[in-house]
């Protein structure tokens, strides 16, 4: 989300498959607790906890792209000015994206990223729109008018517009568009991402280990192992969620991709306690329902089809 994709093209698979979707939903229920991982890492700067997310999802990328034999379009694309360029640009996106989440997660604004994510498909449809001239249908405008209303809400409760939830709606979306022309396969991707920002990750690890001011191999051993573990909680979710969404329909996992943001939303709620006041409810409504109106008519296609 965000650490949660955007859906693939239509016309990617055919059909459904089993397998397809507990893949799928595998990853969107790690994404939806991943809150959980993140909050245990509160107390360490987000940007330290950003490079340890690089730097132990290396080895793991690299290893899933050995074992699928899918090496050679690693190696190409490291030899591409073209592709290292893109590369580059959607390696700088996530960074911020993934440095915006764990520092909402860490400073109690789990609530503000579950709503980044649900507004994601929406803002999704807009750039496609300004972007690459694609037509919206009313039901979509409809559903962003909603949105924006939202968002306005919340601005004129808070005072100020929702910094986190709007930087993670624009981070991922602009993620999201640039991804798609990355002539490569999601893994092969991700994996020259975090490539790209392994030198600069190291770098920052190195200086604050040499500061004495870094978390690693420091104090308590628990930090150690979550830090370490960052690459998993990283890499693997998005690994298995690129295995699912071949083998599934677009309109599965235009409904699927609800469940990583409603999941947070709960643990915001009812684990970390953050308050819920009753113009957050009504703005929570207004997106909610948004979202049924821009998936009805995607559910109806699919009906149409069977």
């Amino acid at each position: 989300m965000s650490e949660t994709p955007a859906p693939l093209r239509a016309g990617a698979t055919t059909g459904d498959s089993l397998s397809g979707f507990l893949y799928a939903l595998t990853a969107y229920l790690l994404w939806g607790f991943l809150p959980l991982y993140m909050k245990a890492l509160a107390h360490i700067p987000p940007v330290e906890v950003i490079a340890h997310r690089v730097l132990w999802s290396v080895p793991i990328a690299v290893a899933v792209l050995w074992w699928t034999g899918r090496t050679a379009d690693l190696k190409a694309a490291l030899k591409s000015p073209r592709m290292l360029g893109m590369g580059a640009m959607t390696a700088a996106l996530i960074s911020v994206n993934w440095g915006i989440y764990v520092w909402a997660i860490g400073s109690g604004h789990a609530l503000d990223a579950a709503l980044g994510y649900y507004i994601n498909p929406l803002f999704s449809i807009f750039l496609g729109a300004v972007l690459l001239g694609e037509r919206m249908g009313r039901t979509q405008m409809a559903a962003i008018a909603l949105a924006v209303v939202a968002v306005g809400i919340l601005t004129w409760e808070a005072g100020r517009l929702p910094v986190v939830a709007l930087g993670l709606t624009l981070t991922w979306g602009f993620y999201a568009y640039l991804k798609r022309r990355l002539p490569i396969g999601p893994n092969q991707g991700f994996t020259l991402e975090v490539l790209i920002l392994l030198a600069p990750a190291v770098a920052y690890i190195g200086w604050l280990q040499a500061q004495g001011t870094g978390h690693f191999l420091v104090g308590m051993t628990w930090d150690n192992a979550l830090l370490i573990g960052c690459g998993l909680v990283t890499a693997v979710p998005l690994m298995i969620y690129a295995n699912g969404a071949k083998r599934l329909t677009l309109s599965t996992i235009a409904i699927m991709q609800y469940i990583a943001p409603t999941l947070i939303f709960l643990t915001a709620v009812f684990i970390f306690d953050e308050p819920f006041s009753g113009v957050k409810l009504v703005a929570f409504s207004l997106i909610w329902t948004a979202l049924v109106i821009y998936t009805l008519p995607i559910l109806a296609e699919r009906l149409r089809r069977t």
